[in-house]
């Protein structure tokens, strides 16, 4: 199966670019899949990640988008064009935004399968935490591009209650869940002799400045670290693009020996960030999607305490993953579950291996077959459904061609499950 990906792909560091890449590593490793990453344009130029096909003929903000992607299909001709989204993927102004999301549909009136993960819906955004300047024009683009989404031949989304959003708001397209999954094929289990031992590392990971802040943490931190001298808070993460120099200015104030700032972590240091933290703090205003954080966290079986926001109970219900929950804004509310939980190592280790479970349970091996499963299943009801015509047209003169020819496709399909299920 030939298949196309639309994402942001590293070197790039546009929003999604880790998720695609981890797609696109899964995808590249199936024997029964030809890939070509169609990713967006590097502001210099780097060498590509080796082992991928990358096409660059995308960018952010570009008008053009809609233009060069259709090009790019019609010049690599796969099956399947997978879109790896967010509203904001191809622009941060509704036109350009727009202007991209227009892509799956043309691409599935150009005959191409085109299937959207979409990572949030704009029903969720609060849009003061999300800086967005124009809230209305932004409500009217994000109404106008979730129908173009939704003319794609299919779309997933990441938590069950989006869809029923989508049923409800909508009532059109052909929508399913899906597993946000974890970035890993065989996670290993937690490692307790790197926490705690002697120092318990709170970690804060992210992009940092709209609805993700860290003033309600650190001053949280500076009253749990009165009472727990064996405890540091680890920040890792850059500016969110609205936000230039937020985290400068945080490292600038409240940087010290308990409070350290990473910047922006490379992926291959995001594994022994993960190891040694006792915990992961979410403390965020507002809910973009399903979280890379909480999954990463899954991966790495490391508890969470999360602001106690819907889509983060939905998650934690949805998948398994282990979350204790704080009031939204409430700095009492987040020492106390700071201090039951460092001072309560039965419960992190109950809530390290319940994540891990959870993350084992949606590996990114798993997650990826699955939707390969459902594009085959697509592309065999195509060709039966093709089969049947041309008999009713006459092309088959005797049943027994018919059923001769639509054997053979099916030996071909067996043959490729064959290929494509080894043991994960």
């Amino acid at each position: 199966m030939k298949i196309a990906l639309i994402t942001s792909f590293p070197p790039s560091r546009h929003a999604l670019n880790e998720y695609g890449f981890h797609v696109a590593e899964q995808l590249r490793q199936e024997r029964a899949v030809d890939l070509t990453v169609l990713g967006d344009y590097l502001p210099t130029p780097a060498d590509e990640l080796p082992g991928f096909k990358v096409t660059r003929c995308w960018g952010f903000g570009k008008p053009g988008n809609l233009a060069t992607l259709l090009r790019a299909l019609r010049r690599v001709k796969p099956e399947v064009a997978w879109f790896n989204l967010g509203f904001a993927s191809f622009g941060a102004r509704p036109l350009s935004a727009v202007l991209g999301l227009v892509t799956p549909a043309a691409a599935r009136l150009n005959g191409v399968y085109s299937h959207v993960t979409l990572h949030q819906l704009f029903e969720t955004v609060d849009l003061e935490d999300a800086a967005v300047t124009s809230p209305r024009l932004y409500r009217a683009g994000g109404w106008l591009a979730t129908h173009l989404l939704l003319s794609a031949n299919s779309l997933s989304v990441l938590m069950p209650a989006y869809r029923r959003t989508l049923d409800e708001k909508y009532r059109r397209g052909r929508v399913n869940v899906r597993s946000h999954g974890i970035f890993a094929g065989k996670p290993d289990p937690p490692d307790f002799t790197r926490r705690g031992n002697p120092t318990h590392r709170i970690l804060a990971f992210g992009k940092w400045g709209t609805y993700k802040r860290l003033e309600l943490l650190i001053e949280a931190f500076d009253r749990v670290a009165t009472k727990l001298p064996n405890v540091k808070l680890v920040i890792g993460g850059s500016d969110h693009p609205r936000t230039p120099g937020y985290v400068s200015s945080m490292a600038h104030r409240h940087a010290n020996d308990r409070i350290r700032f990473l910047g922006y972590v490379p992926e291959e240091s995001i594994a022994n960030l993960f190891r040694e933290a006792s915990l992961a703090v979410m403390p965020y205003t507002s809910s973009a999607g399903s979280s890379g954080v909480a999954h990463l966290a899954a991966q790495y079986g490391v508890p969470v305490i999360a602001s106690g926001i819907q889509d983060f109970r939905d998650l934690a219900e949805h998948e398994g993953i282990a979350m204790r929950f704080f009031t939204p804004g409430d700095v009492d509310s987040l020492v106390e579950q700071l201090l039951f939980a460092l001072n309560s190592p039965d419960v992190l280790k109950e809530m390290a291996w319940r994540s891990y479970a959870a993350g084992v349970a949606m590996s990114m091996p798993l997650v990826v077959r699955e939707y390969i499963r459902s594009f085959r299943q697509h592309e065999r009801i195509k060709i039966l459904q093709s089969a049947a015509g041309l008999r009713r047209a006459g092309q088959f003169r005797r049943s027994d061609e018919l059923a001769r020819t639509v054997g053979e496709k099916i030996q071909l399909w067996q043959d490729e499950d064959q290929i494509a299920s080894p043991s994960v």
